[in-house]
């Protein structure tokens, strides 16, 4: 009986030195924050990025954790992946951490983009008013093409699309028309990546490929006959920037039963003629021929 007693009093003086033990390790495990605080491993390398500024270019990972308010080890990770992708670099010397050259890449994609879509604006109103058809600025992208600015054609049927949409160059007019003007290496690789029928007339034979875009660089300008998409056709002229570089194309497209291949042939001089008048504001200057 006394046993039992004492047995009992013993267990009762240890519960709460085995709670305050466990509180002890739950602290230890996780740090006291609310949950709504914690990044994902995404949001911190985003926060990460945005840590450098114009007046500090070069951060430490001691500097980068204090800022973020997370654990060195997480920074080494973070800091890792970002190097290995190009968007940080490590300074060899000072072992400090700094923005990386794929973030100019993305950055001069997206004022390419900018500066692109603001000069053409005027000349795209132009051409849509002179040929009442859906009108297309675009620019390339490794082997595809993504559409920046997009006038819709005022008539019932007309051909859709919207800023941001992708497509493949190779099967494209605006495509082809700044394909074509493209290193062979360039144009080698958009055929490596693979060229993948997107309509029932779409030709993905590497060689009559090469041989379209030859053409193209003949006379100026290309032509998409149902293509990229059933029951519709285009046509499209290369954007020259300042010093002569292809940065983008524009094009008029529609419906087959409006834009007849003989339609394509007369609107082809109006589209070299926008493409001129933006490569123009770009800076771009055409040589005078007497």
């Amino acid at each position: 009986m006394i046993a039992d007693v004492r047995a009992q009093r013993r267990t009762r003086n240890a519960r709460p030195a085995i709670a305050a033990g466990r509180a002890a390790v739950r602290g230890a495990e996780s740090p006291r924050r609310p949950a709504a605080k914690r990044l994902s491993s995404v949001a911190t390398a985003i926060a990460l990025l945005k840590t450098f500024s114009e007046h500090e270019f070069e951060i430490g990972v001691s500097g980068l954790a204090r800022r973020l308010g997370v654990a060195k080890s997480t920074v080494h990770r973070l800091a890792r992946t970002l190097v290995s992708e190009g968007l940080l670099e490590q300074n060899p010397e000072t072992e400090k951490y700094r923005l990386g050259i794929a973030l100019f890449g993305l950055g001069a994609l997206v004022r390419r983009r900018m500066n692109l879509s603001s000069e053409a604006r005027q000349d795209l109103f132009a051409l849509r008013e002179a040929t009442r058809e859906t009108v297309q600025l675009a620019i390339l992208d490794q082997a595809d093409i993504m559409y920046v600015y997009n006038l819709e054609s005022t008539q019932a049927i007309r051909v859709n699309s919207d800023i941001g949409v992708r497509k493949p160059a190779f099967c494209t007019a605006n495509g082809r028309a700044i394909l074509a003007f493209q290193p062979d290496e360039v144009i080698g690789a958009a055929i490596g990546r693979g060229l993948e029928r997107r309509a029932p007339k779409s030709d993905v034979d590497p060689a009559r490929l090469r041989k379209t875009l030859a053409e193209v660089r003949a006379r100026g300008y290309a032509t998409e006959d149902e293509e990229s998409e059933a029951g519709m056709r285009a046509v499209a002229a290369p954007i020259r920037g300042a010093g002569g570089v292809i940065v983008g194309s524009v094009g008029v497209a529609g419906p087959v039963q409006r834009l007849t291949k003989d339609t394509l042939s007369k609107l082809a001089p109006q589209v070299i003629k926008t493409a001129e008048a933006i490569s123009a504001r770009l800076g771009y200057q055409y040589r005078t021929t007497f």
